[in-house]
């Protein structure tokens, strides 16, 4: 047999792993790197976060990215050449990170990488009728990862989510469920990266078939896009302060709320294929408002983001939610939106992650760790066995060392 293989065989019989979470978001602000220990497996799951870190992306590798990102037309040549470049780019940071944390490869079971998200095309919104079936693209080449660095890596975990019927995102329900239930409260897990998403997770013990995610719109793309335009020595507006300077304009925020994606079912997902700088510019002319002010901007996609939640959570709960959000991701930390948020849903009760004992800003690196631990030493996770689009499946494609 293949030594890698028994290797690996081994690793799953191990009563604990340990694996490094990666992920690189629509923000492109840098790789969240998360070394985990995980015990057990399936609802007996325990994790400990050992280390983590976010490695800042140079502006080298953002314009690289930026090349294909969310674009319909892109060099096949430069495509391919990116998605081994990110792969290795990839493994020379987990590589460094482990030097710093004196931690050896050898000492590593598995890496669990997310890869670089640069076109996310379900079937409602590329409505091609050649192609009637949702498609997503990661871009960096796990075999790259695992051959440089000598550790297994599974990779390329919203592949099995579309084959089983899903749209390949979000992709939180499963390890929201095994590391977040709770017998005493329902909860709304609220990650608000550059798209927003929430898992619902009722109370443990409950009907498991009620447990979903969704994407709700929006969350920092285009706050980060506009003060990247408007204020060029600024990645993204930090604390919400040029938000909370300027004033919602009603007329862009309607134009900016007029779309089908709102009023779809749930659960849906969407990308920057759709909310992007093309997508407001024709909000603000459809308003009359291309002159209004940054901050003007900011301050109304801040509004945009929170009601594409709060307008989400009405469409699942009815009028008045009332249950414990616990908010993870960039926007977590923009007290300007966490605002807006308490305001459209005022009866829901808002903490951080953090105090759930899950770092918000790792909470997604740390999601495919434990994705990783299912593919390799659980069984597919049923929550419906296809229910509200999450399909039981084992996620993430195998790549060995040598």
């Amino acid at each position: 047999m293949n030594q890698h293989l028994v290797h690996l065989f081994r690793i799953a019989q191990q009563p604990s792993r340990r694996i490094i979470g990666l992920m690189s978001g629509t923000s492109l602000d840098g790789l969240d790197v998360a070394l985990c220990r995980l015990h057990g497996h399936g609802v007996e799951t325990q994790l400990k976060l050992e280390h983590f870190t976010t490695v800042p992306y140079p502006s080298e590798v953002r314009q690289r990215i930026r090349q294909v990102f969310a674009r319909e037309q892109v060099s096949l040549e430069y495509l391919t050449l990116l998605h081994a470049w990110l792969g290795r780019l990839h493994a020379t940071i987990i590589l460094d990170c482990l030097t710093q944390w004196k931690v050896s490869p050898q000492e590593v079971d598995l890496v669990a990488s997310h890869g670089q998200t640069v076109y996310h095309a379900p079937q409602h919104q590329h409505q091609h009728p050649s192609f009637p079936f949702n498609a997503t693209l990661q871009l960096g080449d796990a075999d790259h990862i695992a051959v440089l660095t000598g550790i297994i890596t599974l990779s390329d975990f919203r592949q099995k989510h579309i084959a089983a019927g899903g749209e390949g995102a979000p992709l939180a329900a499963y390890g929201d469920y095994l590391l977040l239930s709770s017998p005493d409260e329902e909860r709304l897990l609220l990650n608000l990266g550059g798209i927003a998403n929430f898992t619902y997770l009722p109370r443990a013990g409950q009907d498991a078939h009620t447990i979903f995610s969704t994407d709700t719109g929006p969350g920092n793309t285009l706050l980060d896009a506009t003060v990247r335009t408007h204020f060029p020595t600024l990645a993204y507006d930090a604390d919400g302060k040029l938000a909370a300077a300027g004033q919602v304009h009603t007329g862009l925020l309607a134009a900016l709320l007029d779309h089908p994606f709102f009023e779809a079912p749930l659960p849906k997902t969407t990308g920057p294929e759709l909310f992007n700088a093309s997508y407001l510019l024709q909000a603000q002319q459809r308003s009359n408002t291309t002159g209004l002010q940054p901050e003007d901007v900011l301050a109304t996609l801040t509004e945009f983001s929170a009601l594409g939640v709060a307008h989400a959570a009405v469409q699942a709960f009815g009028p008045t939610p009332r249950m414990a959000v616990y908010a993870s991701g960039g926007g977590a930390h923009n007290p300007t939106l966490l605002a807006a948020l308490k305001r459209h849903l005022p009866h829901c009760q808002f903490s951080s992650t953090d105090v759930l004992g899950v770092l918000p800003d790792a909470k997604e690196a740390i999601l495919f760790a434990v994705l990783a631990n299912e593919a390799v030493a659980g069984q597919p996770v049923s929550l419906g066995a296809g229910h509200q689009r999450v399909p039981a499946v084992s996620m993430g494609k195998i790549s060995l060392p040598g």
